[in-house]
């Protein structure tokens, strides 16, 4: 059996996600109010790079490329992810003795080829091995294939928003272990946390994978017995299994809330008060201002042990990317997910659910 912790590809954490939509005019509104700087164009293609901290989104319209004919089977979408690689055709060569699907990229002259596979959905998932890493002045491929816009800083803070942490699938009914499979014998992902959430009327089921080098976490989530939730509802929006959400982590959420909501984000409805009231109990000592989380509807998960609390921070905005939303983070310890959060996130799912007429409740009787 493979050792749990040998890293066979080499990755490195996440490069970019890519993204796409029917037409322009969708994505990049909701990158600015993220706090997303456009910083380049690509030299020959309809593509653009959106930067902030160490996070790059790319959005491309090229005509007839894998993207565009992605978004016009799932309208505005996330299409594709790149993994940093420590040498791009080494991983690759190993990717498809372990049966990877490849992909061709079709490429112009002057520029670089990544190698590709195919992910879930028909995604790619793309291998980069040229990227800047802790100030080493490398070339990345943004340098080569892309053109800086005149000055436009290349390394924004933006909202304040650092690093991708985690990328979250949906998936069909029974294709859980499919998926899970498809990471664990390609990239060596072992398994770190599985969920069984039941809410007010739905349920699903989640399973969250890492990469061998602790960078690249994908939760895959199922809908729970009985259908009808949330999970049935983006697969049958978005038109089959893709990303669900991404979440992008920060050194101070508080304040990044503040940043977000003054741009225009729109959050998921909060919990009720007595999740607020609870939170003592839950986690006592956790030593958070609960008034400022409370008023900015910022979920608290972790753990206090031997008075030492180990804590997450998260909150999640409402789908404006077809059915496609973003989470925000801050980890002080915790490594989690946020299990403790899950039913609180997953019934506030559901209430909007019900509010929007999707998820029908039953009257009660006169």
């Amino acid at each position: 059996m493979t050792d749990l912790f040998e890293n066979p590809i080499g990755l490195d954490g996440f490069e970019f996600i890519e993204f796409s939509a029917p037409e322009k005019g969708v994505l990049e509104p909701v990158f600015e109010a993220m706090g997303f700087t456009r910083i380049a164009r690509h030299r020959s293609k309809d593509v653009e790079l959106w930067r902030q901290g160490e996070i790059n989104l790319i959005t491309n319209y090229e005509p007839h490329s894998p993207a565009w004919f992605f978004s016009r089977e799932h309208g505005p979408s996330a299409c594709g992810m790149a993994f940093r690689v420590r040498d791009a055709r080494k991983a690759y060569d190993e990717l498809l003795a372990r049966s990877a699907e490849p992909v061709e990229v079709e490429t112009g002259p002057m520029e670089l080829r990544l190698p590709a596979i195919r992910g879930i959905g028909n995604a790619i998932i793309y291998l980069v091995d040229r990227y800047e890493a802790d100030g080493n002045g490398a070339l990345s491929i943004y340098d080569i294939d892309f053109e800086y816009l005149p000055g436009v800083d290349r390394h924004p803070r933006g909202a304040g928003l650092d690093r991708i942490d985690h990328l979250t699938h949906n998936v069909y009914g029974g294709r859980m272990a499919f998926w899970a499979d498809y990471y664990e014998k390609l990239f060596n992902f072992r398994e770190i946390r599985f969920f069984d959430i039941k809410g007010e009327y739905t349920g699903l089921t989640s399973k969250a994978l890492t990469a061998p080098d602790g960078k690249i976490r994908i939760p895959l989530n199922e809908e729970g017995e009985g259908g009808k939730g949330q999970i049935e509802e983006f697969l049958r929006q978005f038109n089959g299994e893709g990303i669900q959400h991404i979440a992008f982590i920060c050194d101070d959420l508080l304040t990044a809330w503040d940043n977000l909501k003054d741009a225009g984000v729109p959050f998921m409805t909060a919990p009720p008060q007595a999740y607020y009231d609870m939170l003592e109990e839950r986690l006592p000592g956790h030593g958070q201002p609960v008034g400022e989380l409370c008023s900015r509807g910022i979920l608290l998960d972790g753990s206090v042990e031997d008075g030492q609390p180990r804590l997450l921070l998260q909150i999640f905005a409402e789908a404006q990317v077809g059915p496609v939303f973003f989470e925000f983070i801050q980890r002080k310890g915790d490594e989690g997910f946020g299990e403790g959060n899950f039913k609180a996130l997953f019934e506030s799912i559901e209430r909007d659910q019900v509010r929007r007429g999707v998820l029908k409740t039953e009257e009660p009787a006169e």
